[in-house]
């Protein structure tokens, strides 16, 4: 697009994920409709030709592209579709001076840039362009389809709504109490912010002690040895995805650090489910019947508007739908968007 800020990326294969020899992969830049220049891995089927349907892609919240987004792109490559998966706005490989802050704004927003830039490329027809999300950018993929009708159909995987999360706490725990504790937490860190001029690092989703203190810290896990014992068994799981070779990066917030402590507050202001009822497409969303976040997947399936699907893999976790190649339904992907995308 014309008047992108060029911003340096790396260029050699360094994915979570073997390269395929039956894809064409390049890096991409395009702008979102703020400014920021977005930084994306581009997949194709090899010897493609004509026009192809195309899907934007990204997730989990933390993760980059090299990570588990990269690893369903260049499988729906493989299966014949164009697939892009990015690093939202302050992230990973992409634009925006702060680093390491989210926004389900600016997130949603970059969802509809990428498909500025896929409908901008010859061999993308672009009234064929969906949206396979993942984990924690579920939400600003489903977000976005509510006010891009480019977006034709919508598919979310291991589904985690931030907004609900960061805001309620895991299965809406928090008391009235506790939540506005933790908005006065985040809005006194502010405070500390302006006077350093600085952003502090801090967990995007809080808890509370046994004296019913707010609980944050520097990084999102220990930088170095193993979890502390008595912790929830999906915290051991995102453990082993993010901090061993299975599925660390560098660049990745969460193998490596933590968001801006004041990151929950815009999710504590903006609830990215409150247009659900206005999106009209197609829908499909899986999780794993032992998945700690299923509940999510379920209150979107009931609220959403026809045509839906809720499909649930069976003996599967959150992170099995990162990366695991036995437990991922990718046919399924395939099934939907060829369906969808005529």
């Amino acid at each position: 697009m014309k008047g992108v800020q060029r911003v340096k990326v790396t260029q050699q294969w360094d994915k979570t994920f073997p390269q395929s020899s039956q894809v064409e992969h390049q890096k991409v830049q395009f702008r979102n409709r703020y400014g920021i220049t977005v930084v994306g891995d581009l997949y194709m089927p090899k010897g493609a030709k004509g026009k192809l349907p195309a899907l934007v892609l990204s997730g989990p919240f933390g993760a980059v592209k090299e990570q588990s987004s990269g690893l369903h792109a260049q499988e729906m490559a493989k299966r014949g579709f164009v697939a892009l998966a990015f690093d939202p706005s302050f992230t990973g490989e992409s634009g925006g001076e702060v680093r390491d802050v989210a926004s389900p704004d600016i997130f949603t927003e970059d969802f509809s840039a990428a498909v500025d830039y896929l409908g901008l490329q010859s061999f993308v027809d672009r009234e064929r362009i969906g949206v396979l999300a993942i984990c924690g950018l579920t939400g600003m993929g489903i977000t976005a389809a509510t006010a891009d009708s480019r977006i034709k159909s919508v598919a979310v995987t291991a589904m985690y709504d931030m907004s609900r999360s960061m805001s309620k706490g895991y299965q809406d725990y928090y008391t009235p109490e506790q939540r506005e504790k933790l908005v006065d937490h985040i809005s006194q860190q502010r405070w500390k912010d302006a006077e350093n001029g600085t952003f502090a690092p801090g967990w995007h989703e809080l808890g509370f002690d046994d004296k019913g203190n707010v609980m944050t810290g520097p990084t999102l896990f220990p930088k170095e040895g193993k979890l502390p014992e008595g912790m929830p068994e999906f915290v051991y799981r995102f453990f082993d995805y993010y901090k061993t070779p299975r599925g660390y990066h560098p660049r990745s917030i969460n193998s490596n650090g933590a968001w801006t402590a004041t990151t929950p507050m815009a999710f504590f202001a903006f609830n990215l489910m409150d247009n659900l009822d206005k999106y009209h497409r197609p829908l499909l969303l899986v999780t794993g019947d032992r998945a700690h976040s299923r509940y999510y997947s379920e209150t979107v399936y009931e609220k959403a508007n026809q045509p839906k699907e809720l499909v649930v893999v069976k003996d599967a976790d959150h992170v099995d739908l990162y990366d695991n190649r036995e437990k991922i339904p990718f046919d399924k992907f395939e099934q939907f968007f060829r369906k969808t995308l005529k």
